[in-house]
This record gives structure tokens, C-alpha cells and sequence, in this order.
């Protein structure tokens, strides 16, 4: 197994096990529930955003496989405190790399620690499951109550 494989292994596991931001919100001005019809996975994200535009407090919950939880973890550990600009931008970014359109090593992107995902291009079941938590996100923002990955 090379380094990569494994840190991704590892960093799935960790947030899998201990995810990040996994907590209602009852102060969200934005909430939408993300649902995989492929796999069953639900997710909903909460978001509170200030009047400045910035997503001043991120958090999901819900139930779904490593992939997704992780995935919702790590976006909202990253995306707290970002611009709703920033938010939708990065959203385009990650979908695109676990499409397999973006190579992070070779395209300037602001992924950072979400690079790790990139391998997810290689199992196409499981790009809905990376992309729930940041459709979930997408809906909230456009103010709808309910997304699927379909």
C-alpha cells in the first residue's frame, strides 16, 4: 500500500470515527438534508451565516458510510469562517477532483487537506458518497430544505 493509500485510509477512519462539527445547530440560518439514494447515506448540514456573508458556524449530522461522514467533516472544518464566495467555489473544486476533471497536483485549487479524496475518482459508486455533505451544503445555501445526489 503506498503512503497516500494509507493516509487517506487513516484520515477517513479518524474523521469517520471522530467526526468534526457533528452536532445540531440549533442557531443555523441555513440547514438542508442530503439524502444517496444509491447507498442510503443521510446527511444535514447546518449552517449559520453572518451578515457579512461568511459561514460563521458549520456542523452536520446523519448517518452514512466512512466516505461521506468524513467528507462532511472534513469540508466543515474547512469551510468555517470562509466566505459563501469561498464555500462555492471550493465545492466546484472538490467536485471536479473526485470527477476526475481536477488534478490537485497539477491545477491551482484551494483543496488543501481535502486533496486526499482525489482517489475517489477510482470507485465511481463512491463519488456521491464524498459529494453528499457539499450538495447538502449547496441546498442550504440556496435555501432548499431537501438534496440528493441523483
Amino acid at each position: 500500500m503506498s503512503q497516500a493509500n494509507e493516509l487517506y485510509q487513516q484520515v477517513i477512519l479518524d474523521h469517520n470515527r471522530n467526526p468534526r462539527n457533528y452536532r445540531p445547530l440549533p442557531e443555523a440560518t441555513h440547514a438542508c438534508h442530503g439524502h444517496n439514494p444509491l447507498c442510503g447515506d443521510n446527511i444535514t448540514v447546518f449552517a449559520k451565516v453572518d451578515a457579512s456573508g461568511n459561514l460563521e458556524d458549520l456542523s452536520f449530522q446523519g448517518n452514512g458510510c466512512a466516505i461521506s461522514k468524513a467528507s462532511a467533516s472534513l469540508m466543515t472544518s474547512q469551510l468555517k469562517g470562509k466566505p459563501l464566495a469561498e464555500a462555492r467555489q471550493l465545492f466546484g473544486e472538490f467536485h471536479e477532483m473526485v470527477k476526475g476533471d481536477l488534478n490537485p497536483e497539477t491545477t491551482p485549487n484551494h483543496l488543501g487537506k481535502l486533496k486526499l479524496f482525489q482517489g475517489v475518482k477510482e470507485y465511481s459508486s463512491r463519488i456521491k458518497c464524498a459529494t453528499l455533505a457539499w450538495h447538502a451544503l449547496m441546498g442550504a445555501l440556496d435555501r432548499q430544505e431537501n438534496t440528493s445526489t441523483e
